[in-house]
């Protein structure tokens, strides 16, 4: 018995004077999943929740919401409801007179309108404002009231096209958290569309990695980050230093890279790897330390160029001998002893273990 998604995409392919913005995308979604699809500026993620809604149509390849195809079914007879980076709150209603706007289109009758409005004020923590006016509210608030107003017809899939990009920090951190909330209490499956990797991050199950309308990596936000598959997912998730370079010896899993300007960069292999192949590998910032003596695995000789005080944790410039310049990342504070005590200048080696090097190009 095959398994039941809310949502899948096959071969699906969008263009647009002859530029795939889409190109042969297939993915499925569980039910109530949160799936963030995750990409730079023009990438395709904005056409692919477009597709899904009903704005664009596909030049091929197919689209199903519970088993059924979407195929010539409009916006408005999807089982899908959009919430977008501008609100579009009706200036002239009212937070409840917002909310029931598509039961009231729908005609339901008024005591049902009354009764799943105050569901939803409950869920979205704005009860006792339901008769403030939009610009009565904060940006969170209203953000919360484009979501109760999409998710009062309990759609099948809820598409988010970038809905906290017009908050301040402080705001989007707490509505990352009321998202995923209220996210889990309806069990609603969530697409967000975002350029934002933390967020993505913060928020997903998994994470749909785009580029050039292409799908790059789909997993978890643990595997996305330590086990990326390709140099763009490796380069566009959070900050790594990478390398490239033939592969100098292979002593079974251990891996010599003779990486450029004459660095040996050793890792660890889970599949073969044949000598003088080329390869692109790379270390994550938080993965590096630095002490005054040479240490195990990959250990190289250098000076602290700049330092940025980050609260928490400190980034580090160092510049290796061979003119390589690493970034670290330093907690502060570490069992007991501070981290701050390297100042720019201060020659160092710059160490971390085999393991901790990510191979993703072989």
């Amino acid at each position: 018995m095959s398994k039941t998604y809310d949502l899948e995409l096959k071969n699906v392919v969008k263009r647009f004077d002859n530029n795939a913005a889409v190109d042969r995308l297939s993915l499925s979604v569980d039910h109530g999943e949160f799936l963030s699809i995750l990409g730079p500026s023009g990438c395709g993620k904005t056409t692919t929740l477009r597709l899904v809604a009903g704005f664009e149509m596909p030049d091929s390849g197919e689209i199903l919401l519970k088993q059924k195809s979407v195929a010539g079914v409009p916006p408005n007879k999807r089982d899908v409801n959009t919430v977008f980076q501008h609100y579009a709150l009706f200036p002239h209603l009212s937070v409840y007179e917002n909310i029931i706007y598509a039961l009231k289109i729908a005609r339901r009758p008024k005591e049902e309108m009354r009764v799943r409005c105050n569901e939803m004020l409950e869920v979205v923590d704005l009860k006792g404002m339901e008769d403030r006016y939009p610009h009565q509210l904060s940006g969170g608030q209203q953000q919360r009231v484009a979501l109760a107003r999409s998710l009062i017809k309990k759609p099948t899939v809820l598409l988010l096209d970038e809905p906290l990009g017009a908050l301040d920090l402080r705001v989007r951190k707490r509505m990352q958290l009321e998202l995923k909330r209220i996210q889990r209490s309806l069990g609603i499956t969530f697409i967000y569309v975002t350029h934002d990797q933390e967020e993505a991050l913060t928020l997903s199950d998994r994470i749909a990695v785009m580029n050039c309308g292409i799908l790059e990596q789909i997993d978890t936000p643990i595997r996305i980050y330590n086990h990326p598959k390709s140099r763009f997912v490796l380069d566009f998730i959070g900050s790594c230093n990478v390398f490239s370079g033939p592969v100098a010896g292979v002593d079974g899993s251990n891996v010599g890279i003779a990486a450029s300007l004459g660095m040996t960069i050793r890792a660890r292999a889970t599949l073969p790897i044949k000598t003088g192949a080329a390869i692109t590998v790379g270390v994550r910032p938080e993965k590096i330390s630095l002490s005054d003596t040479r240490g195990p695995g990959n250990s190289f000789p250098g000076a602290i160029t700049d330092m940025i005080f980050q609260g928490a944790l400190c980034q580090l410039k160092v510049r290796l001998e061979n003119s390589y310049e690493l970034d670290v990342l330093l907690q502060s504070i570490e069992s007991g002893q501070s981290n701050l005590n390297w100042v720019p200048g201060q020659r160092v080696w710059a160490t971390w273990a085999e393991e901790n090097t990510i191979i993703v190009d072989a």
